[in-house]
């Protein structure tokens, strides 16, 4: 199983991206992020050998909570609604301009809280976030998220093939632009 042999050695890289912020930036072209990517089948495997890691030092910010969370403020029927009405433009739903409170604003109050509380802010069950339009790269890329005084680090469910391109869920090609891969 890849998960025993190859976790120790990944583990040995986050923690030394998320100690040396200042090599990250210069690695992440300039970017305050560290996608962490494993295999998804595997996700449950990561997510708690970090929880027995990081425990002290982390904030464990899950997606699927959050995306309950979101849906749940008005009731299902009027979420049901409203998505239908902009099924083919999700961003306007989970992601938009407009003031009031969307998913991806939850997700980046979520880092914030976790650095103000001197935690590491992690991602994890990210997946989640496929068909939202809302991007790795959107949350990255965030004026909050670059000015953070620690790192970000997105657990990554994604396999990446032999040429070195990444696919999130094994099928979506990914950017790596702003963030350090621990692969």
């Amino acid at each position: 199983m890849p998960y025993i042999t190859d976790n120790r050695q990944k583990f040995e890289d986050l923690s030394f991206h998320i100690a040396n912020q200042d090599l990250l930036r210069r690695q992440a072209n300039g970017g305050n992020s560290i996608l962490f990517s494993y295999l998804p089948n595997e996700e449950y495997l990561y997510i708690q050998k970090a929880k027995d890691i990081y425990l002290e030092n982390a904030t464990f910010i899950d997606m699927s909570e959050l995306l309950v969370k979101f849906i749940d403020k008005d009731s299902w029927e009027s979420f049901k609604n409203y998505y239908n009405d902009f099924k083919d433009t999700p961003h306007l739903v989970f992601h938009s301009d407009d003031p009031s409170e969307d998913l991806f604003n939850m997700i980046i109050s979520r880092i914030e809280e976790a650095c103000l509380n001197n935690k590491v802010p992690f991602l994890i069950r990210t997946g989640c976030l496929d068909g939202t339009g809302i991007e790795n790269v959107n949350i990255m890329e965030n004026r909050i998220v670059m000015n953070l005084r620690h790192p970000l680090v997105i657990f990554y469910p994604s396999r990446i093939n032999e040429d070195g391109n990444i696919y999130f869920l094994n099928y979506k090609p990914a950017s790596k632009y702003r963030c350090t891969l621990v692969k």
